[in-house]
This record gives structure tokens, sequence and C-alpha cells, in this order.
């Protein structure tokens, strides 16, 4: 079992930065790939960005390249999501989750998840 609590959440204006984190407890977090979802009022959840367990490669949706970063330190449990350039489209209900096979955008590939954090970007 892994528990996933996420953080950092907030209200930003367009243009602006905020670093997401996802601390983990339980079960070896380093064995698990993890991924950041998000969902916004009326729509379904949606991949973000995801990162493997043991090379460190990255995934991430084609809006956020260049401007979203996924990054994880096996020795504290964490994984972080550093979002820059915000805009008003990125506002959601923000998700980690943990999955023991590397389907990056497979919601289905991950079996734990975080209760969430919101991200509100104003224009």
């Amino acid at each position: 079992q892994v528990q996933l609590v996420e953080s950092g959440g907030g209200l930003v204006q367009a243009g602006g930065s905020l670093r997401l984190s996802c601390a983990a407890s339980g079960r070896t977090f380093s064995s698990y790939a993890m991924g950041w979802f998000r969902q916004a009022p009326g729509k379904e959840r949606e991949f973000v960005a995801a990162i493997s367990w043991s090379d460190g490669n990255t995934y991430y949706k084609d809006s956020v390249k260049g401007r979203f970063t996924v990054s994880r330190d096996n020795a504290k449990n964490t994984v972080y999501l550093q979002m820059n350039s915000l805009k008003p489209e990125d506002t959601a209900v923000y998700y980690c989750a943990a999955g023991g096979r590397f389907f990056p955008e497979l919601i289905g590939a991950y079996d734990y998840w975080g209760q969430g954090t919101q991200v509100t970007v104003s224009s």
C-alpha cells in the first residue's frame, strides 16, 4: 500500500509559477512510476506528466512541454511538478499517482492516487 499526499497548490496569476509536491509513504517508493494528472470542472481527468521509477525517464502532455518539469527524490519519497508560465487553462485539481508499470498516460496503470490539490490560474 502507498499513501500519497499532494501539496503546493494555490492561486497564481497567469505567467506565474507553482511547485507541487507529492509525498509518498508505505511501500518502496522507488519501485513505482509516478504520474501527475489533473481534472478541471466538468472535464475528465487527464494526464499531465510522469517519471519512471528507475532511469528517471519523463513524459509530458504536449500542452505542458517546456513549461512543466516532473522530478523525483527517492531519498525523500517525494515527486515534484514544477509549473512555470502558467495559463488559465491549467486551472484544475492536480493529482499524483503511483503505478508499478510505466504507461505514462494510462490512468489504469496507476494503483494509488492522492486526494488532489487545487491550482487556480487567474487571467
